[in-house]
């Protein structure tokens, strides 16, 4: 758990500004994806104390996601679309912003101390679906519109510089 509540939505954005521009120094001139989501789940995780899991599930096929670089405890391995707040983000292409996970029909119960989790996907230009990124806290509703509009804009830039990946 966290020792103090989420920071206020003017607080967060500045800490997500700070941190989208440590990010994209990180990757100046990074090609590898695989590198990169590492890297952006590391600078996530240690950035904000109310993320207490952070990472990408892969898209591998049209209907499977597998576990990517992450921070945290262990997470779920495999994730079919049709399973979880993860699942659902990948099938509809929207962000999940779950405030209570006991409440999202289907949720997959990864950790058991999660009390609510935000899920973005990660699309290129052409709709193809790389990842999503999976944000996960043991506080209840630690998640809001500020974060969902940063880690959207984060992921429509990586959807963007890896649109060409060939790895999945």
């Amino acid at each position: 758990m966290s020792l103090s509540p989420p920071p206020a939505a003017s607080e967060r954005a500045a800490r997500y500004e700070d941190v989208f521009r440590r990010i994209e120094a990180l990757l100046d001139g990074e090609t590898d994806w695989i590198a990169a989501m590492a890297t952006v789940a590391c600078e996530l995780h240690h950035t904000f104390a109310y993320y207490h899991w952070t990472g990408f599930y892969r898209a591998v096929s049209d209907d499977l996601l597998v576990i990517g670089p992450y921070q945290g405890g262990h997470g779920c391995l495999r994730i079919p679309f049709d399973r979880g707040v993860c699942g659902a983000a990948a099938r509809t292409r929207q962000t999940q912003l779950v405030p209570d996970v006991d409440r999202f029909p289907g949720h997959i119960a990864c950790s058991s101390t999660t009390r609510s989790e935000i899920v973005v996907p990660v699309l290129t230009p052409d709709d193809r679906l790389l990842a999503v990124l999976d944000v996960d806290s043991d506080d209840p509703a630690a998640f809001d519109e500020t974060d969902q509009a940063y880690l959207e804009r984060l992921c429509r830039q990586l959807g963007v510089r890896f649109a060409a990946t060939p790895v999945r």
